[in-house]
C-alpha cells in the first residue's frame, strides 16, 4: 500500500530504525530465555513475564528518544499518543512458546502512518532470522523475500499457531474447511510462520484472536513479499480489526480461502 505523503527513503529510514531497536533487545530477550521466571496471567488469561515487560520499556524509551513526536502502543504498557507516525511493539510475540523453551518466538515492530501499516520487521532472536517490508518489498535478512506461487488449496502447505485459537463453533469449522482442504497442516510458530510465508516455504495461515500488536507489523512483509493479507471477510487490516487474520501467498489462494471460510 503506498501512502502520498511518505516515501520508500522513509520506510528505509525507519526500518533501519526499527533494526537497531531489535538489535538492542535481543540480548536482553535472549538473557531471559530458558532460565527460571514467574509468569503472570494477564485479564485474557495470557501470560507475561518480566521479559515481557523489560524488553518493552527498552523499546519504548528508545522510540522516544528518537522520535518523541511519535505515538506509541505496545503489548503490555499502552498507548502514547503521537502524530501522524505510530509504533506497536510486541517485545515477545509467542509468549507460550517463550515461556516452555520452544524458540521460535520473536520481537514484532511496526511503523503506521495514520493507522496504515507502513512497515514491519520481524525478528527472531534465538535463531538471528530477520523479515522486513515496506511499500513494494520484503527481504529476509538482506535478501529478497517472495511468497511461493501456490495458486490451489489442494497444494497449500497450512499453519496455524494453535488450533486452541478457534474457540467458538463457526471459527473451528472455518479453520477445519481450510486445513482440511490443504495438502498438509502445522501448528505452532506464531510471528515465525508468516515469515516463513513471505519465504515461500508456506501457502496459508489463518488465525483469530490477534491484537494489532500482533499481526500490525507482519502486513508490509506478507504484502511486500507478494501475498495477501486482510481479515477473515476480506477487509484490509487496521488497528482496529477484531483479530481474524489470514494471510496467503496469491491472490487467487486467498479468493479460495476467503470463499472457504464462509462455507
Amino acid at each position: 500500500m503506498a501512502h502520498p505523503a511518505v516515501a520508500a527513503d522513509d520506510a528505509d529510514v525507519y526500518l533501519s530504525f526499527a533494526a537497531e531497536l531489535a538489535d538492542l533487545v535481543r540480548p536482553i530477550v535472549l538473557s531471559y530465555f530458558r532460565t527460571p521466571l514467574e509468569v503472570v496471567s494477564k485479564s485474557d488469561d495470557s501470560p507475561v513475564t518480566i521479559a515481557d515487560r523489560t524488553v518493552e520499556l527498552r523499546l519504548r524509551e528508545r522510540i522516544e528518544q528518537r522520535f518523541p513526536e511519535h505515538g506509541i502502543i505496545g503489548e503490555e504498557i499502552g498507548g502514547k499518543p503521537g502524530g501522524a507516525f505510530t509504533w506497536i511493539v510486541d517485545p515477545i510475540d509467542g509468549t507460550k512458546s517463550f515461556i516452555t523453551g520452544f524458540p521460535l518466538f520473536g520481537t514484532l515492530i511496526a511503523l503506521t502512518y495514520q493507522e496504515q501499516p507502513f512497515c514491519g520487521l520481524i525478528d527472531v532472536p534465538f535463531t538471528g532470522e530477520r523479515w522486513t517490508g515496506k511499500p513494494g518489498q520484503a527481504l529476509f535478512g538482506t535478501g529478497s523475500a517472495r511468497t511461493s506461487a501456490c495458486e490451489r488449496i489442494a497444494d497449500a502447505r497450512f499453519y496455524t499457531t494453535s488450533p486452541d485459537m478457534f474457540a467458538n463453533r463457526s471459527d473451528t469449522e472455518a479453520f477445519e474447511r481450510i486445513s482440511r482442504a490443504a495438502r498438509l497442516r502445522r501448528f505452532g510458530g506464531d510471528c515465525y510462520i508468516y515469515g516463513l510465508l513471505a519465504s515461500g516455504h508456506c501457502d496459508i495461515v489463518l488465525e483469530t484472536g490477534l491484537q494489532p500488536h500482533d499481526y500490525m507489523a507482519l502486513i508490509p512483509i506478507v504484502q511486500g513479499a507478494g501475498g495477501c493479507i486482510t481479515d477473515w471477510a476480506g477487509r484490509p487490516l487496521t488497528i482496529r480489526s477484531v483479530g481474524r487474520v489470514l494471510a496467503s501467498a496469491t491472490p487467487r489462494l486467498h479468493a479460495d480461502a476467503l470463499a472457504l471460510i464462509h462455507g
